[in-house]
């Protein structure tokens, strides 16, 4: 059994140090440049790599988590999933993810290649209509039924954002002259709450963007249905802080799958649906974007698992209608209206 050091090992040393790249051909002729930090190069295929790892490791380390004994038990529509499934898999851990009927099958694949148990909730919470709630009621009941048991919580775990702290310093170093505007996907707010508290701790001049669903309460909204897993969250999770973001936009699943089918067809980055979302955000401020801005978005997830969903033209024409012609022009739709789905 591998043992913990001052420093991952394995595979779990090439989590983090992914690639930073300019986004030219997105959208061509505008005023500022564009990078885009490629979460998707991370070993589980997704920033959350980053977090399974730090909400580990010290316990690993400290001996709370013992192999044979111990059992991890989370919450995760599928990248937080992957991550701690690889984590616990290298290190003799047995886990156990709770998902719900929205979690991408292929996420939940991985997961179980990996070693992980997965549990699927299949009703919604009657007071929100949301799976979420349920998800976390039924963590409860494995964690006080199985002896071992614990729950890294990845909604109220502050080392989920300091995780996330090295994520914007390597987008510093990485982006020549410094970082304008930082655009961030919201969920458990992990990656907000690191790379805002990095960039509030040093006064540093970049102007921070919040990016969530239409239909997530994390800001305040009404919780609605909605397609796209990933980003948004029915409850406002207990990370969350005001004044982390300078700026906050709402993008809808529509705006997700153009953002995402851009993405593939202009810059040939396959990107997953919180990705999408980050594209139509920086689109919605580009007016207010200052000449010889740098932005920089951290695009968490690769879009493989996605390709039955957001690239696949028979789900969207199924679910937005005939849109085809939305990635195909300058403009993104980001006022248009999806169907949602229910619970």
């Amino acid at each position: 059994m591998p043992e913990p050091d001052d420093g991952p090992a394995g595979v779990l040393g090439a989590i983090g140090g992914t690639p930073l790249v300019e986004l030219a051909k997105l959208a061509p002729g505008r005023h500022f440049t564009t990078y885009a930090k490629l979460e998707a190069f991370n070993p589980g295929g997704s920033m959350k790599d980053r977090s399974a790892l730090e909400m580990l490791r010290g316990l690993i380390r400290g001996g709370t988590l013992v192999p044979g004994r111990s059992v991890v038990v989370e919450s995760s529509s599928g990248n937080l999933g992957i991550g701690l499934a690889q984590v616990c898999a290298y290190y003799g851990l047995r886990f156990i993810c709770v998902v719900d009927p929205r979690t991408n099958r292929q996420n939940i694949a991985v997961m179980r290649a990996l070693g992980a148990e997965v549990e699927e909730v299949s009703e919604c919470d009657p007071a929100t209509g949301e799976y979420l709630p349920v998800r976390i009621r039924r963590i409860a009941t494995l964690v006080a039924r199985i002896p071992g048991a614990y729950w890294p919580n990845q909604y109220a775990n502050p080392l989920n954002p300091r995780a996330h702290r090295q994520t914007m310093r390597e987008i510093l170093e990485a982006v020549p002259g410094g970082v304008d505007y930082l655009f961030c996907a919201t969920g458990s707010c992990g990656t907000l709450r690191g790379c805002a508290e990095y960039v509030r701790d040093r006064r540093l001049p970049v102007t921070v963007v919040a990016v969530d669903a239409r239909g997530s309460a994390i800001f305040g909204g009404v919780p609605m249905p909605r397609l796209i897993p990933g980003h948004g969250a029915a409850v406002r999770p207990a990370l969350y802080r005001d004044g982390l973001a300078d700026e906050v936009v709402h993008v809808t699943d529509l705006d997700c799958v153009v953002g995402c089918r851009r993405l593939a067809a202009r810059e040939a980055v396959l990107a997953g649906g919180s990705s999408g979302a980050l594209v139509a955000a920086v689109e919605q401020l580009a007016d207010r974007i200052p000449a010889g801005a740098r932005c920089a978005m951290v695009l968490p997830d690769r879009g493989e698992r996605y390709l039955d969903t957001i690239y696949d033209d028979a789900w969207v024409t199924r679910h937005f209608g005939d849109v085809s012609h939305l990635w195909k022009e300058t403009k993104l739709a980001t006022n248009s209206a999806t169907k949602g789905a229910s619970c």
